[in-house]
């Protein structure tokens, strides 16, 4: 190993371990000062930590606990207090069932409690197949997801949970997905994710995502945006699952050493809105998180 390649590894491990540290305090902070559990603390950010925990890196004790009691208990995500007009019921179904699946995953959850969150999915889909997210005609972004990534990640619950019982829906988020035509990189990245092995995906979605990956190694939400924190990470998380290195092992590896350079001394990376450069706690949960996922994803299998 050269001593270059063992920096950037080095690094990158790092970059891992410090966003979990970070996001270690903030997941149970949210309920401790506001006395509910939100889409981006105890959603994205904790269902980072179960995959990280997965993967064999330390979480901080307790900072799981009790985002995992609320998890465990589906029928009471609907009666969660919040700040009226900032709550997106069905989303938060989908956020907290992801970070479910994840916690099952991990060995933190029941298969039981896992099946009955994912329950609670069929009855927002719609007719065309999709979980329709409303974005006010702006990409999704961290915590706001749009239709594409709110699709792919409650069908990913489904799956997890039980592809048999869930047949149908996932079926029809399938076609949904077939027919589905970008309008943004994150579209694209996200189809790519749910069809990694569709030629028809690849076709409509890759040469789009390969096109738009900026000078500095990101993406933006656009061709010719500026690269955001966000839109790299689901990029890393679809070039990942296609599983062709030969196409895209450049575009990742410049992608990965974006979000390690974009990653903040706390170990955090700033918040990816729309439109860009405004300041929410909730994006920057959740950007963490979705980041944090990117690096555990692509980065070296550990032992």
């Amino acid at each position: 190993m050269t001593a270059a390649v063992a920096f950037f590894f080095f690094a990158a491990v790092n970059a891992e371990q410090r966003a979990i540290d970070r996001l270690a305090r903030e997941v149970p902070q949210w309920q401790r000062e506001n006395h509910c559990y939100s889409c981006h603390n105890n959603g994205d950010g904790a269902r980072a930590l179960y995959a990280a925990a997965r993967r064999g890196y330390t979480i901080p004790e307790g900072a799981l606990d009790d985002t995992t009691r609320w998890l465990l208990a589906p029928a009471g995500w609907d009666h969660n207090p919040g700040t009226p007009g900032f709550n997106n019921a069905k989303l938060a179904r989908i956020q907290f069932a992801a970070a479910l699946a994840e916690a099952f995953a991990s060995g933190m959850a029941s298969r039981a409690a896992m099946i009955e969150g994912a329950r609670l999915l069929p009855g927002d889909q719609e007719a065309d197949g999709s979980w329709k997210i409303d974005t006010g005609g702006a990409p999704g972004a961290p915590a706001t997801y749009g239709i594409a990534l709110a699709t792919y990640m409650a069908r990913h619950s489904l799956e997890t949970a039980g592809p048999a019982e869930f047949a149908e829906p996932i079926a029809r988020a399938n076609r949904w997905f077939e027919a589905a035509r970008p309008g943004s990189v994150l579209d694209a990245a996200a189809i790519l994710l749910a069809l990694p092995r569709s030629e028809a995906a690849r076709r409509k979605c890759l040469d789009l995502v390969l096109s738009a990956q900026s000078g500095d190694g990101g993406w933006g939400p656009q061709v010719h945006a500026p690269a955001e924190p966000f839109d790299t990470a689901i990029v890393l998380l679809a070039l990942d699952a296609i599983g062709d290195p030969s196409s895209t092992a450049k575009a990742a590896a410049s992608g990965r050493a974006f979000l390690a350079a974009q990653q903040q001394s706390d170990g955090s990376w700033l918040e990816t809105t729309r439109p860009a450069g405004q300041i929410s706690y909730a994006e920057h949960i959740s950007t963490t998180a979705w980041a944090l996922d990117a690096l555990l994803v692509t980065g070296a299998k550990r032992q």
